[in-house]
């Protein structure tokens, strides 16, 4: 049955009032025996789905309330969390960085600026901003060119020593190189737009006069475009970087407009370009070659830049669950705890995080999920869920999950198109999880009594198509459950069929799919 707006209203608020106060929720009068019997029959039949027969299905549902657990099937075993990992990177950033937490990117010349000239070297330090924008490039270089800058003899010198030199992370599939979600990580990077996609470039095609254009955004000449491709009836097009290089090739043809999300082999280098065009476009000459390396003792700033805090970087980071996002997070984290810009230093600190609030079997191999070694158990996730209720930075952490059904994109996120008109739309807030084989969702439903719950969905090792529909299912159910009276015809949870590829995020598959 189709709910009214009015009605969804009144679930959004009995939703954010359940959450909103935490652990000391007031207490809503339970029978256990009333209720919970129906769930778990149903939940059963959901799970039932001839697309599970092979395939791993671990399910928890737990009371936030009174710490039962309604449901649970195969709640200890470890399986293939996918973007589920994000829940964990992005809890430990709030606890360890803090809510208040910047990047900045600093502009430094070493040697002696006498007048306008600058004997020695002009330094660009970055700590990791994912948000940079060829703009906030450009305004460093003005504030160069104000301080009256206009010749450095020595080189431009991009400093990423913030960070370590591992670009990709472990494990990560060599097919996946190109990808703008597995871009490589650096200290010093730039994003196209304002997803905050960092270290990629969108490459884009048209059909003009007969012939293919190509454009970038931002508009650069550090990529080498190779173009292929002709003017068709249809666009079938591939825009594909090559192994190890900066050279885009465009092939195939192009009817109308395409743009492709692709990933730059050398962040560091990517934005020393763009700085480096934003001196000269500001009328600072440097005479030396853009190298790297670390900043002099003793240098002095000329310009600096902040990010977003991280309470506001933390919406496109779950919003569109950002992979770059959570590695930078990760390596920023050991950088702040072990003095170390490291995945391994980083790592530590989000398992530690994860294992003091109640995650016993947890694997970490990368931030975001995009190692197939990463492995939870739902029971962990749930009981991480639960304990995060108590945290000063829950609710600022809580609302930049994805809403179910809420058809704004940075509110809805990856959830926005599903769980549409149902009892789960605008109540449910959590973390999707996608790659080919593996889905998950874990997060937060309030029932239809008002009470807090908890969940984790994992399933793994599928051959169908996405089986995301599932989880919705499970979803819907829970924001259907009541103690005092059995719901249920499991055949009347209507919910959508995903409308994007199961193996990815749909938040990954460029132009926009959620």
């Amino acid at each position: 049955m189709r709910r009214t707006s009015a009605s969804l209203v009144a679930g959004a608020l009995v939703a954010a009032l359940a959450w909103a106060s935490g652990p000391s929720s007031p207490a809503v009068a339970l029978d256990p025996s009333v209720g919970v019997a129906d769930l778990t029959q149903d939940i059963n039949q959901i799970l039932s789905d001839s697309r599970l027969t092979i395939a791993r299905a671990g399910v928890v549902v737990r009371s936030a309330q009174t710490g039962e657990d309604l449901y649970a099937t195969d709640a200890g075993k470890q399986l293939t969390p996918a973007s589920n990992t994000k829940l964990f990177t992005s809890a430990a950033a709030a606890e360890t960085l803090g809510l208040d937490y910047r990047f900045p990117t600093t502009v430094l010349h070493s040697g002696r600026k006498a007048g306008s000239v600058v004997t020695g070297d002009l330094v660009l330090r970055g700590t990791g901003d994912p948000t940079m924008l060829a703009e906030d490039y450009d305004a460093l270089a003005a504030a160069v060119a104000k301080a009256g800058v206009k010749v450095v003899t020595g080189k431009l010198v991009a400093d990423d020593t913030w960070f370590d030199g591992q670009r990709l992370g472990n494990d990560w599939a060599w097919d996946d190189e190109t990808a703008y979600y597995a871009a490589p990580i650096s200290a010093l990077t730039a994003s196209p737009d304002r997803d905050y996609d960092a270290g990629s470039v969108i490459v884009s095609v048209a059909a003009e006069n007969g012939k293919v254009k190509v454009t970038t955004t931002p508009q650069t000449d550090y990529l080498k475009i190779v173009n292929r491709a002709t003017v068709g009836d249809s666009t079938d097009v591939l825009i594909e970087r090559q192994h190890a290089t900066n050279t885009v090739v465009i092939t195939g043809t192009v009817a109308g407009s395409y743009q492709e999300w692709v990933a730059v082999d050398d962040p560091t280098a990517y934005a020393a370009s763009l700085f480096r065009e934003a001196l000269k476009k500001h009328g600072v000459k440097v005479i030396g070659a853009t190298t790297s390396g670390a900043a002099p003792e003793g240098a002095k700033e000329l310009a600096k830049h902040e990010s977003m805090p991280l309470s506001e970087l933390l919406v496109p980071f779950l919003k569109l669950s950002n992979n770059i996002h959570a590695e930078i997070l990760t390596k920023a984290m050991g950088r702040k705890a072990a003095g170390q810009g490291t995945w391994a230093a980083g790592l530590k600190v989000v398992t530690d995080f994860a294992k003091a609030n109640g995650a016993e079997v947890i694997n970490m191999r990368d931030g975001s999920g995009l190692s197939r070694r990463d492995g939870f158990s739902p029971s962990s996730i749930a009981t991480f869920l639960a304990s995060l209720r108590d945290k000063p930075w829950f609710t600022t952490w809580y609302d930049a999950l994805p809403v179910a059904g809420n058809n704004e994109r940075f509110v809805g996120g990856t959830l926005r198109s599903r769980m549409q008109n149902t009892a789960a739309a605008n109540n449910v807030r959590a973390k999707t999880g996608s790659l080919t084989g593996v889905t998950a969702l874990s997060g937060y439903v309030t029932s239809a009594d008002g009470e807090p719950l908890v969940f984790s969905i994992m399933l793994n090792q599928y051959l169908s198509g996405s089986p995301k529909d599932i989880e919705d299912k499970i979803a819907v159910r829970l924001a259907q459950f009541s103690r005092t009276a059995g719901t249920s015809d499991v055949s009347s949870l209507r919910v959508a069929e995903p409308t994007s590829s199961g193996d990815l995020e749909c938040s990954w598959l460029k132009p926009v799919q959620c």
